[in-house]
């Protein structure tokens, strides 16, 4: 079982914001949309690049380099030429702290 790895206090990540933080080897991404945090991998499972430079619109963001799209929410691939999800992680509040973890693994 992976720990949980502290992102950012409460309010430091601004809705519309996003951070990424190495949880046990995994680049994730931690998104505040409308004040509610999702963690995503930080990979294009087209090819395996990072969508950190991607621009997000809604709950999407788009992979830089081929356009493919991914729901932050849930991971879900939404257009080609991504077929396969990104993994998603758990995130919590823990005493004012923005939690996220790899439970891929337990």
């Amino acid at each position: 079982m992976s720990d949980w790895v502290t992102v950012a206090r409460v309010g430091e990540l601004a809705s519309g914001e996003r951070r990424i933080v190495d949880v046990d080897g995994a680049q994730a991404v931690v998104f505040n949309l409308e004040g509610q945090y999702y963690a995503i991998e930080d990979v294009c499972t087209h090819d395996s690049g990072q969508l950190t430079g991607g621009t997000v619109e809604g709950d999407q963001i788009i992979c830089p380099r081929h356009g493919a799209r991914f729901c932050i929410r849930t991971g879900e691939a939404l257009t080609a030429p991504a077929y396969e999800p990104t993994a998603t992680f758990p995130v919590r509040i823990e005493n004012d702290e923005v939690q996220v973890r790899d439970n891929r693994w337990d």
